[in-house]
């Protein structure tokens, strides 16, 4: 049995009011309920936009975690893994748009250069709750989804472009060259994670990918996220264990075979060591 990989949704996933497009609007507290599979970790083939205006909860984008709050704003870019958990009380959008679909206007490296998909910058804002320049062009891309007009990919793409330009001039200001490489370090190692964390369980397998030293890796971790890069490894398994325990039909056997182990009995005691409960007793009581 081969291995899964995170999913990687495609566009079509999310079908909306209208035929088949490359771009999608809604309401973030209508789409968590039609598309509740997007709270276990996942990867887009498209670019991604999170607005908050209500509410909290979390949003883990290649292993860090944000708060989500109203004013946020948060950009990901296709091959990002993320999941999120917004609480009861969350509102916002969401809205997901092609590579092509923008370029078609837009032509050149734009897409390509906004700071907020360059891995060297962290993937929100977290604006004024309170703002009235980018929230008002996110309700209009929402109104322009749900009721077909003419020319609605054109209205549709213009209002993306200005909140896109808009929420590029947040970005003015670069983070202290210091932060920003800790920054960057931490979402190429959260990266690499997600594509070898089923055979690679080492600090120093990872730090070597980096081309920096183990220490390094732990000392970068521990500053920006309170954790040891050993803690992330160990994280991220249990998460996927969990998701396969809660998920899917395999046994606990092969729940242990897709995650790389080799002995089912050697899982069974790892997935206690950090859970505090067996597989089996996970599984009986969530």
């Amino acid at each position: 049995m081969k291995p899964t990989a995170p999913p990687v949704l495609a566009l079509a996933s999310f079908p909306g009011p209208l035929a088949r497009t490359p771009y999608y609007c809604d309401r973030l507290e209508s789409h968590v309920v039609r598309f509740p599979h997007v709270n276990a970790p996942h990867g887009h083939d498209f670019y991604l936009l999170l607005y908050i205006t209500e509410g909290a909860g979390t949003h883990t984008v290649d292993l860090v975690t944000y708060e989500l709050r109203p004013g946020s704003l948060f950009f990901l870019a296709p091959g990002q893994v993320h999941h999120w958990h917004p609480g009861l009380d969350a509102r916002g959008f969401v809205v997901f748009f092609s590579a092509d679909f923008y370029l078609f206007r837009y032509p050149g490296s734009g897409l390509y250069d906004f700071p907020f998909f360059d891995s060297a910058h962290p993937p929100v804002l977290y604006l004024p709750p309170t703002e009235a320049e980018i929230r008002p062009l996110i309700e209009h891309l929402f109104a322009e989804f749900t009721v077909p007009q003419p020319n609605q990919a054109e209205v549709f793409r213009a209002y993306l472009h200005l909140c896109l330009e808009l929420a590029a001039r947040h970005y003015a200001a670069p983070a202290p060259a210091e932060v920003g490489l800790a920054q960057q370090q931490i979402r190429q190692f959260g990266a690499l994670l997600n594509q070898h964390y089923r055979s690679l369980r080492g600090v120093r397998d990872y730090a070597g990918l980096l081309h920096v030293s183990a220490n390094h890796l732990n000392a970068q971790c521990r500053r920006v996220l309170n954790k040891t890069a050993s803690d992330l490894i160990h994280e991220r398994i249990i998460t996927e264990a969990r998701r396969l325990l809660s998920h899917s039909a395999l046994g606990v056997a092969q729940v242990a075979y897709e995650l790389g182990f080799e002995d089912a009995s050697y899982f069974g005691r790892y997935f206690r060591k950090y859970t505090g409960r067996t597989p089996e007793a996970f599984r009986q009581q969530r």
